[in-house]
C-alpha cells in the first residue's frame, strides 16, 4: 500500500520523520530519508489541526501552511493511506 517513501518535516521544531511504504512491510523513523519520494513540510500547530480534522489538506496547501517537494500526487494519497491505517 502506498508504494512510496514519505518524509514529513515539522518546521517550527525542525523534527523530521519518514514513513517508508515502498520497501518490505513498511518502516518509520525519526530522521531524514535520503530517497524520499515526497517531502511535506508544515508547522506543528497545523499538523495537529489536520490530524484533528480541523484543517483540510488542500486548504493548508493553498494557503501556504503546507509545502510539498517532490511527487505531489503521492502527497494526495497520504491522507487516504493514514485513514485506512486507523
Amino acid at each position: 500500500m502506498g508504494g512510496a517513501i514519505f518524509q514529513l518535516v515539522v518546521s517550527d521544531g525542525d523534527i523530521k520523520f519518514y514513513v517508508d511504504l515502498k520497501n518490505g512491510a513498511g518502516e518509520c523513523g525519526f530522521s531524514e530519508h535520503e530517497k524520499a519520494d515526497v517531502t511535506i513540510t508544515m508547522a506543528d500547530a497545523d499538523l495537529v489541526a489536520m490530524a484533528d480534522g480541523k484543517l483540510d489538506g488542500m486548504q493548508a496547501f493553498m494557503s501556504g501552511k503546507l509545502k510539498i517537494k517532490g511527487n505531489m500526487m503521492l502527497a494526495q494519497k497520504l491522507g487516504s493511506i493514514l485513514e485506512s491505517a486507523q
